[in-house]
C-alpha cells in the first residue's frame, strides 16, 4: 500500500494505515499511523490505529499507551473506548478496567455490534457463559453477519473454557505465575501417582511372590518418605499459595488431579500398613468369598486392601476415562455447529467446526460402546436394533447443525475424521446384522462375527483418534479435543470497530461553532427531550471535539444519557445549518461539557427562488 498523494494530510495517512492493517501489514500500518500522529497530535484516529498496530506486533504496553492517548483526546469516542478495552484485557490484572471501558463503549454506541462482542469476550474469559451468550446475541441483532459473535456464541454452547482457565482475569497476579504454580501442582501429582503405583506393585510382588513381607514394607516406607520430601520440595516452588484455592475452584481437572494425588498418598500409606497375610495361591480368596453367603473378617480386610491396590495402581486410567467421557458430553455441540455454519467461512470457524465434529463422533463412540455392552442386560436382539440410532444421530447432526452440502468438504479436510465416521457406520451395520441374524434364527457364528466386527470398529475409531492426536502434536496444530477450540478475536476479513474513522469537522463548521451565537444543545432530560441555548463554545479540538459552556441541568442530563445533539447555523452568510450528534461528558476541571461527534448532518438554507410564497392580503 503506497503512501498517500497528499503527504501532509493526517487522515490520508490513517486511510493508508487501515488498508495496511486489512492486508495484515502491522509494521507498515504502524509507520503510517505514526505519520498521522506526527502531523496531527490531537487526532485520536491515528492514536487508535497505532495502538492496534502495536497490539498485532505483540507490544501490549505500547498499545495501551496509544489507546489511552486516544481516550484522552476523545473521551466520548466509542471506538477509542473499544480499543482501550480490547488491549487492556491482554494485560495482567486489567480485566476490570477493560470491562469498564467495554461498558462505556456500549453506553456510547448501543447500536454498534463490536462493543457487545467485547462484553461477550470478557465474560467468556471468566467462564460466564450465560452473560457471554446474551452479549453475542445482542451483537447479532445489530449485525447478523458478525463472524466473532457467531463463532464465540457457538463456543458458549460448548461450555468453552480458555486454556488458562485456572486463572481469574480479575486477579492482579500475572497469569504466568499462576501458570507456573499449576504446572508445579500437575507435575507433583503425576510424580506422586506414578511413584506410588510403581512402589505398591513392587511391594505386592515381593510380598506375595517372594514372601519378603518385612523387606517390602521397609522399602515401601522409604518410598513414602520420598513422596513426603517431594511434596515439601514442590510446595516450596509455589510462590502464589494464596491464589491456589481459587485456582482449584476454577479448574475442575486440576482439582481432581490434586485430590487424587492426596488420596493416592493416603491409600498407599494405609495399604502399606495393612498388607494381608496372603500367599500367591490365596490371592483370589477374597473375590471368591465375596460371592459366597459367609464372609470372613479376614476376607473383608483382604478385599479392602485389593481396593486400595486398585486405587493406587489404576487411578490414572480411571481419571483419563472419566475426563474423556465428561469432555465429550459437555455442552451442546449441535447448536454450536449451527452457529459455526452460519458464520462466514474463515480459518477459526473451520477449525472449531472440525474439533466439534470430533466431539460429536466421540459421543457416538460412547453410544456404540454402551450398545455393545447392552446384550449383557437387555439381550442381543434389542441391543442390536439400537444400532439404528447411530446413523439416525448422524442425520440429525447433519440437518440441525447446518452441515448440508458441507460434510464432504469437512471430511476431506480431516481424513482421520472420515475414518472415524466410517468405523462408526461399520459398527452400526454390524449391530443391525447381529440383531437380524438372531431374529431370523441364523447361525451362531455369523452373530459372533458381527459382534467381533463391532469391537474391531470401535478399536479402529480409537486408533484413528490416537493417530490424529499424534499428528496434531507433531505438527503443533489443532487436535481432536476440546482444548483445540479457540476464541475468534478479530478473525475473518472484517475490520474491527476500532478502525472506524473519527468524525471530521470542516473549516466552515469550525468557524460556525466558534463565532455563532445561535448554538443549541438538544438532550434527554428527566421529563423527556429538551433543548437549551449554549452559552459559548470555548474551543473545537483537532479531533472535532466541542467544548461547551452550558447550564447545570445539561450536565446532570448528560450523566444520565450522554447522547446529545448540537445545532448551529452559519453566522456569516447564512448558507448552511449543521447538526452534530455525539457523546457529551462533563469535564469539571475545565468546567465545560465535552461533546465528541459521532454523526454530522449539514444542510443548506433555501435560496430566495426556493422560498415559499407569502400569502397575499385581501
Amino acid at each position: 500500500m503506497p503512501s498517500p498523494r497528499d503527504r501532509a494530510d493526517p487522515r490520508a495517512w490513517c486511510v493508508v494505515a487501515v488498508a495496511r492493517l486489512a492486508r495484515d501489514q502491522p509494521e507498515g500500518a504502524l509507520e503510517a499511523a505514526g505519520e498521522a500522529v506526527d502531523r496531527d497530535p490531537e487526532g485520536e484516529w491515528g492514536h487508535r490505529l497505532a495502538s492496534l498496530a502495536h497490539e498485532r506486533l505483540g507490544r501490549d504496553s505500547e498499545a495501551v499507551v496509544a489507546a489511552q492517548d486516544a481516550v484522552r483526546l476523545a473521551p466520548g469516542s466509542w471506538a477509542a473506548r473499544l480499543r482501550l478495552g480490547s488491549v487492556m484485557r491482554r494485560v495482567p490484572g486489567r480485566w476490570r478496567d477493560a470491562w469498564a471501558q467495554a461498558q462505556q463503549a456500549v453506553r456510547f454506541a448501543p447500536e454498534e455490534a463490536d462493543p457487545h462482542v467485547l462484553i461477550g469476550d470478557l465474560a467468556l474469559l471468566r467462564g460466564d457463559h450465560g452473560q457471554a451468550a446474551s452479549a453475542y446475541r445482542n451483537a447479532l441483532r445489530r449485525d447478523d453477519g458478525h463472524p466473532g459473535a457467531r463463532i464465540n456464541l457457538g463456543l458458549t454452547h460448548l461450555r468453552w473454557e480458555r486454556p488458562h482457565g485456572h486463572h481469574d482475569p480479575t486477579w492482579s497476579v500475572d497469569a504466568r505465575e499462576t501458570g507456573h504454580a499449576r504446572r508445579t501442582l500437575e507435575l507433583w501429582s503425576r510424580r506422586v501417582r506414578v511413584l506410588s503405583a510403581a512402589s505398591l506393585a513392587v511391594v505386592s510382588v515381593l510380598t506375595f511372590w517372594y514372601e519378603l513381607r518385612e523387606e517390602a514394607r521397609v522399602g515401601g516406607a522409604a518410598v513414602l518418605l520420598l513422596l513426603l520430601a517431594l511434596t515439601a520440595a514442590q510446595a516450596r516452588a509455589i510462590a502464589v499459595w494464596k491464589y491456589v484455592p481459587g485456582m482449584l475452584a476454577r479448574d475442575l481437572w486440576l482439582s481432581v488431579s490434586v485430590s487424587v494425588a492426596l488420596l493416592v498418598m493416603a491409600a498407599y500409606a494405609v495399604a502399606l500398613a495393612t498388607i494381608p497375610d496372603w500367599s500367591l495361591a490365596d490371592a483370589a480368596v477374597p473375590l471368591v468369598s465375596a460371592a459366597s453367603a459367609a464372609v470372613e473378617w479376614e476376607d473383608v480386610l483382604g478385599g479392602f486392601w485389593a481396593g486400595l491396590f486398585g486405587l493406587v495402581v489404576f487411578n490414572g486410567v480411571a481419571v483419563l476415562a472419566l475426563r474423556g467421557f465428561a469432555e465429550a458430553w459437555q455442552g451442546r455441540p449441535v447448536k454450536a455447529l449451527a452457529e459455526f455454519a452460519a458464520a462466514p467461512p474463515e480459518r477459526v470457524g473451520l477449525r472449531d467446526t472440525g474439533v466439534t465434529l470430533w466431539i460429536v463422533a466421540a459421543r457416538l463412540w460412547f453410544l456404540v460402546a454402551l450398545i455393545g455392552v447392552a446384550p449383557l442386560v437387555a439381550g442381543e436382539r434389542r441391543a442390536a436394533l439400537a444400532g439404528v440410532c447411530v446413523p439416525a444421530a448422524m442425520a440429525y447432526v447433519r440437518a440441525r447443525g447446518g452441515l448440508r452440502g458441507r460434510v464432504g468438504t469437512l471430511l476431506r479436510r480431516d481424513l482421520w475424521l472420515a475414518v472415524a465416521v466410517a468405523s462408526l457406520l461399520l459398527a452400526s451395520a454390524a449391530l443391525v446384522t447381529a440383531g437380524a441374524v438372531r431374529a431370523l434364527g441364523g447361525p451362531v457364528w455369523a452373530a459372533e462375527r458381527a459382534w467381533w466386527t463391532v469391537a474391531g470398529a470401535l478399536l479402529l475409531f480409537a486408533a484413528a483418534f490416537l493417530l490424529r492426536a499424534a499428528r496434531a502434536w507433531w505438527r503443533g496444530s489443532a487436535g481432536p479435543w476440546r482444548g483445540s477450540l479457540i476464541l475468534c478475536e478479530g478473525c475473518g476479513p472484517r475490520l474491527p470497530g476500532e478502525v472506524t474513522p473519527s468524525v471530521a469537522l470542516g473549516a466552515d463548521l469550525r468557524r460556525a461553532f466558534t463565532y455563532s451565537r445561535n448554538v443549541v444543545l438538544a438532550y434527554v432530560g428527566a421529563d423527556g427531550p429538551r433543548t437549551l441555548a449554549v452559552g459559548a463554545v470555548t474551543s473545537v479540538s483537532g479531533s472535532g471535539e466541542l467544548r461547551l459552556i452550558v447550564a447545570e441541568e445539561a450536565w446532570s442530563a448528560a450523566a444520565r444519557d450522554p447522547r446529545v445533539a448540537v445545532f448551529v447555523a452559519d453566522p456569516v452568510e447564512r448558507k448552511f445549518w449543521a447538526e452534530v450528534r455525539g457523546i457529551a461528558l462533563a469535564d469539571p476541571v475545565e468546567d465545560v461539557l465535552r461533546v465528541t461527534p459521532k454523526h454530522v448532518l449539514v444542510g443548506e438554507y433555501p435560496g430566495r427562488h426556493e422560498a415559499r410564497p407569502s400569502a397575499r392580503r385581501p
